[in-house]
């Protein structure tokens, strides 16, 4: 017989009385249900954790109906931008009381398992799907869940929620910047995508580059988008055909910082100067682009992951499948990989 004192568990009437409220007000809390203000919540959630009160989902599931698990889709979790997503969603989601379970559909096969089986339809009570392009019929899978269901990075159909990026305006900055700096040959690296994860980011910013070009009077010459598979071996690529043109451009929209790095890469092999010889603009404003003074259009990605986290929250608490769409303000951040052609004052 073992010599330790067995003590018996905590119960949700030892949480309620070290808060001095109901057994009622306790569960509505800790299921993250209307009614309990946010102060009194936190206290709660307190007191449960200082108790070490574990709450039984199937239990609770018997009397409100929810599993106390919320699910994110995510197709890469190694990846910065999903990374960082992912852990702003956890941070809420998890402050209020709910497990987190992740799917996580890197490959094709993985993919169509999910839309095909749905496994998150008795699993969670809501979804956050992060940055994935969706087909037509994934979204019509998803928007017949019968749960609510909000995107991070992700256009989502009908009235479901998001909180994400205009992708066009912000190609349309880089743009801007460089066509102010005097460049008037301008091309841009976009991104294919096999596994249809980016397909409607990179639409969308290569739209909003042909449309601010169109706006500044400028040609989108022969050959000046160049597409290629993301990552740094594709931009590097990507800028290698550019550089082979009769009449190469003088700066380089990259869809994506990654994609950017590359283009610098095959840029510092040729011989190019940057930016006297090439001006070079990314997208994303990742940890990269700080450490290569890449001239960036930025985005927070962990306020998006934030607004989303709170977006699905609401919707779980107040039972509901519609919601906003929340978008967030891309910034040009400018660096020392543009200047003017020739590589005079950095301005613009």
């Amino acid at each position: 017989m073992s010599s330790e004192q067995q003590h018996p568990a905590t119960t949700m009437a030892d949480v309620a009385h070290a808060v001095g409220v109901s057994s009622g007000t306790v569960s509505r809390a800790l299921r993250g249900l209307p009614g309990v203000s946010d102060a009194l919540r936190r206290r709660i959630l307190r007191a449960a954790e200082n108790l070490d009160y574990v709450v039984s989902p199937a239990a609770s599931g018997l009397v409100t109906g929810r599993t106390g698990s919320v699910a994110v889709l995510v197709p890469f979790i190694a990846r910065w931008f999903h990374a960082q997503a992912l852990a702003a969603v956890h941070e809420v989601l998890r402050g209020a009381g709910f497990e987190i379970v992740l799917y996580h559909v890197e490959g094709t096969a993985e993919r169509r398992e999910f839309f095909e089986t749905l496994p998150v339809r008795r699993r969670a009570d809501g979804l956050v799907v992060i940055a994935l392009s969706l087909t037509e019929r994934e979204a019509r899978r998803l928007d017949g869940l019968g749960m609510p269901v909000v995107g991070a990075g992700t256009r989502l159909p009908g009235g479901l929620p998001e909180a994400g990026i205009d992708d066009a305006e912000g190609a349309a900055k880089a743009v801007h910047h460089l066509a102010n700096l005097g460049h008037e040959r301008i091309g841009m690296i976009r991104t294919t995508d096999d596994e249809g994860v980016h397909q409607g980011v990179s639409r969308r910013r290569l739209a909003g580059f042909r449309s601010a070009m169109g706006e500044r009077g400028l040609e989108v010459a022969a050959g000046a988008v160049v597409s290629a598979p993301w990552g740094a071996d594709g931009g590097a690529r990507a800028m290698g055909e550019l550089l082979s043109l009769r009449e190469p451009p003088t700066a380089v929209f990259a869809e994506a910082d990654d994609v950017a790095v590359g283009a610098l890469r095959t840029l510092r092999r040729s011989g190019v100067d940057v930016p006297a010889g090439m001006s070079v603009v990314g997208f994303d404003d990742s940890p990269v682009a700080e450490l290569l003074d890449l001239t960036t259009v930025g985005q927070s990605v962990r306020e998006q992951g934030l607004v989303a986290g709170r977006l699905l929250l609401d919707a779980v608490q107040r039972g509901r499948h519609g919601g906003s769409r929340v978008r967030l303000e891309t910034r040009l951040v400018t660096r020392g990989t543009t200047s003017r052609p020739g590589g005079g004052s950095r301005a613009g």
